[in-house]
C-alpha cells in the first residue's frame, strides 16, 4: 500500500514541473510573438527613445565653451562649422576615416561634426565630406534639422588658421538608404565643376527598428563662395 501511495506522489510531482515547463514555454512564445507584434507596428515610424538601442554609447553632453574655444588642428584643416540658420555655432570638427563596414565614421559626441580626412580640404579646391549625427537616444544631435536647409542658405567652416570659408547650399537632397551608396560618388564630388565645395551628411527620415537604422539619408551640398 506505502509503495503505491510514494508511486502517485511521484507521478503527482513530475505532472506538476511537467505543468510548469509547459506554462514558461507558453509565456516565452507569447513574449516573442509581442515583441514581434510590436517592432513591426514601429517599423518606419520616428525614432523612439524607449525602443531604440542604437547611439546607446553616444556622448550627449554639449561641449563647454572652453572646449570648444581649447579644440585646436592643422592650420589647412577644418576646425569648426556654423550654420545659422540650424543654430549651429562653431561644432568641433574631428578628423575621419572610413570604419570596418566601409562607412565614413561619425564622432562619439553628437554635438560634434565628422570630417573625412582623404576628402578636400577648406580653400584647396575639393570637396570636403563632412557627417554629423540626427541625434542621440534622448536629444537632438547637430544635423538634426538638416533637411531644414534651403538653397542659398550659407555654411561656414574656419579653418586651423583662423581663416574663414563661406559656402553656399546649392541642392539639399534626401536619399533612401538602399540609394544612399550609390549617390556617395555625386556627393563626393562638386556641384559645379572647378569650384569647391563641402557636402554635409546625416541620416533622415522614418526609423527601422528591424534594421536599426533611419531609412533615408541627407545629402547637403554647398559651393565657395566670396563673402
Amino acid at each position: 500500500m506505502s509503495l503505491k501511495i510514494k508511486g502517485w506522489r511521484k507521478i503527482v510531482k513530475w505532472s506538476v514541473w511537467a505543468l510548469l515547463a509547459i506554462l514558461l514555454i507558453v509565456f516565452l512564445v507569447r513574449v516573442l510573438v509581442f515583441e514581434n507584434n510590436y517592432y513591426g507596428e514601429k517599423e518606419g515610424s520616428e525614432r523612439s527613445a524607449a525602443i531604440v538601442n542604437e547611439g546607446t554609447d553616444l556622448d550627449e553632453t554639449e561641449p563647454t565653451d572652453d572646449e570648444v574655444k581649447e579644440y585646436t588642428v592643422a592650420p589647412d584643416r577644418p576646425r569648426y562649422l556654423t550654420v545659422e540658420k540650424l543654430g549651429v555655432k562653431n561644432a568641433r570638427v574631428l578628423p575621419m576615416r572610413v570604419n570596418t563596414s566601409g562607412e565614413l565614421d561619425t564622432p562619439r559626441n553628437i554635438f560634434d561634426v565628422g570630417w573625412y580626412e582623404a576628402s578636400g580640404k577648406p580653400g584647396q579646391g575639393g570637396t570636403l565630406m563632412i557627417d554629423g549625427h540626427n541625434g542621440g537616444p534622448h536629444v537632438h544631435g547637430v544635423f538634426k534639422n538638416l533637411p531644414d536647409l534651403a538653397t542659398g542658405d550659407i555654411i561656414k567652416i574656419e579653418r586651423g588658421d583662423g581663416a574663414i570659408f563661406n559656402y553656399k547650399v546649392v541642392e539639399n537632397k534626401t536619399v533612401t538608404l538602399e540609394d544612399s551608396d550609390a549617390y556617395m560618388s555625386a556627393a563626393a564630388r562638386s556641384p559645379e565643376p572647378g569650384t569647391e565645395s563641402v557636402t554635409l551628411i546625416t541620416c533622415t527620415g522614418e526609423w527601422s527598428s528591424k534594421q536599426q537604422t533611419y531609412l533615408s539619408r541627407q545629402f547637403t551640398r554647398a559651393i565657395l563662395v566670396d563673402e
